[in-house]
């Protein structure tokens, strides 16, 4: 077994290294598939195409001097997989990158497993009021002070090109957020993906109180909106999943003597 992913070699498709990656560490891939901005529908030329998943170490390997790694991560195809748990956790906090792998369109899912089906049916469990707002919000608030440190739009073409990315992941974030507040859905592919990009081009000319506006709005539709989303996430119900996923990992039990 290779000690770390720089022993797997880059060559074959993506798909094919996630296998390997999946080998190298003896997991077992329970739900994967193409994340970002091209399951957002704003993948432009040059755009990365960014994969995430969720795998089972086997069982008795938590039992051990070193536990499995909690995450694995490559970036030469852009693939990021978190262990049951993991992601579990960082679902019920209400990441949203975490979140979006749970409601993903049918086709940019690569790998579905039972399990991976199973995750997906009680993918509303995991969702509360306060961790979404809380979440969406937050990390749109990131992306805004990245903006405001660029400055008036007087850059090089790539601080430009980075700075029309972080304005649109500000503006997905309090769409999809806002959304999922609202009724309970996300939104993983949006209606309308020119708006976005034209939004992070006025940003990028300087158009910084647009961003600013628009962060004060979200705030504001937060606060009105009367959300179906309970207070607290099912975590009864996210539990029976985890353990079944760990009861179908034990090594299987020898036949009597």
């Amino acid at each position: 077994m290779p000690s770390s992913l720089a022993a797997i070699p880059d060559r074959g498709s993506p798909v094919s290294r996630i296998r390997a990656v999946r080998h190298a560490r003896r997991m077992h891939l329970l739900l994967s598939g193409v994340v970002g901005s091209v399951a957002y529908g704003l993948a432009g030329p040059g755009s990365d195409t960014d994969r995430l998943g969720v795998f089972a170490a086997p069982t008795v390997a938590f039992h051990g001097l070193r536990p499995p790694r909690e995450s694995v991560v490559t970036t030469d195809p852009d693939i990021t997989l978190h262990e049951a748990a993991k992601w579990c956790r960082l679902a019920l906090s209400g990441n949203p990158t975490a979140t979006e792998l749970a409601w993903l369109p049918d086709d940019c899912y690569e790998t579905r497993t039972e399990f991976g089906d199973r995750l997906i049916a009680i993918r509303s469990a995991f969702l509360s009021a306060p961790r979404v707002r809380d979440a969406y919000l937050g990390y749109a608030g990131q992306q805004f002070r990245k903006l405001e440190s660029r400055g008036d739009g007087t850059f090089s073409a790539d601080t430009r090109r980075r700075t029309a990315k972080h304005a649109r992941h500000l503006a997905r974030l309090v769409h999809q957020g806002r959304l999922l507040y609202a009724t309970g859905v996300l939104e993983i592919r949006l209606a309308d993906p020119e708006w976005f990009r034209q939004f992070g081009e006025r940003i990028a000319d300087g158009e910084l109180d647009e961003a600013r506006t628009l962060l004060a709005e979200a705030e504001r539709d937060f606060d009105r909106i009367r959300t179906p989303l309970p207070d607290r996430p099912d975590e009864a119900t996210v539990e029976r999943w985890l353990l079944d996923v760990r009861a179908a990992h034990l090594p299987p039990t020898p036949p009597a003597p």
